[in-house]
C-alpha cells in the first residue's frame, strides 16, 4: 500500500505541481535572452522544448512504475527500486528545467500530458514484472533512444537559443549515464521487435508534442 500511495502521489506531483530541481539549471554564463531571438526560432525552441518536457514526464512515470513493480513483486527488490527512484530524481531536473525554459520561451507544455504520463506508467509497469534484468534492459534501451534523440534536438535547435542547447546537453549527458549503470546493473539485451516497438511509440509521441 505504501508503494502504490508513493507512486499516485509522484504522479499527481508530475501532473500538477511544478517540478523542482536539485541541481542548478546548466545556463551559459551569459546566455541569450529568449526575447532577443527572432520568432520563427522561438517557437521552433518552443516546440523542441514541449517535446523533450514530454520526454521527461514520461520518464517520471516509467521510472515510478519501474520502482514500484520492484517493490510489489513476489520477491522485492529494494536495492533496485533505489537506483530506479535516484535516475528518476535526476529527472526531475530534467522536468523542471525544461517547463522553466518552455515559460521563458512563451510556449506551454503538451496538453495530453496526462494521456503520456498514463501510457509511460503501463509500459514501465509491465517492463518492471518481467523482472530486473528485463527492466533494467528496458532502461537501457529507453536511454539509449533519447540520448539520439536529444542529439537530433542539438542539431535543430537554433544556434541563438544558447540556453535550451544548454539544457539538452546536459540531458544528454545524464541520459547516457543512467544507460550505463543500467548495463552494469545486470540489464538483458531487448528482443529487436520490442526495440522497435519503443522506436516507433517514441516517434508518435514525439511527432504529436511537437505540436499538441
Amino acid at each position: 500500500m505504501d508503494a502504490l500511495l508513493k507512486a499516485a502521489d509522484s504522479a499527481l506531483r508530475t501532473l500538477l505541481v511544478p517540478a523542482r530541481a536539485l541541481r542548478t539549471c546548466p545556463t551559459p554564463s551569459e546566455p541569450t535572452g529568449a526575447a532577443s531571438m527572432a520568432d520563427q526560432d522561438r517557437q521552433l525552441s518552443g516546440a523542441l522544448m514541449r517535446v523533450n518536457h514530454v520526454g521527461e514526464v514520461c520518464a517520471q512515470a516509467l521510472y515510478t512504475a519501474q520502482a514500484l513493480a520492484a517493490r510489489s513483486g513476489r520477491k522485492p527488490n529494494e536495492s533496485l527500486a533505489r537506483q530506479l527512484e535516484a535516475a528518476g530524481q535526476e529527472e526531475t531536473d530534467h522536468l523542471a528545467w525544461t517547463a522553466e525554459r518552455l515559460h521563458e520561451l512563451g510556449a506551454r507544455p503538451s496538453l495530453l500530458n496526462p494521456l503520456w504520463y498514463a501510457g509511460a506508467f503501463g509500459l514501465g509497469l509491465l517492463a518492471g514484472r518481467l523482472g530486473p534484468g528485463t527492466s533494467l534492459g528496458f532502461v537501457v534501451e529507453t536511454e539509449r533512444q533519447v540520448e539520439a534523440h536529444l542529439a537530433g534536438h542539438m542539431d535543430r535547435l537554433p544556434a541563438t537559443d544558447q540556453v535550451s542547447r544548454a539544457i539538452v546537453a546536459q540531458m544528454k549527458d545524464d541520459e547516457a549515464r543512467h544507460a550505463r549503470d543500467a548495463q552494469r546493473a545486470g540489464a538483458i539485451e531487448l528482443p529487436a521487435p520490442v526495440k522497435l516497438l519503443m522506436r516507433g511509440a517514441a516517434k508518435v509521441m514525439t511527432t504529436v508534442a511537437h505540436r499538441i
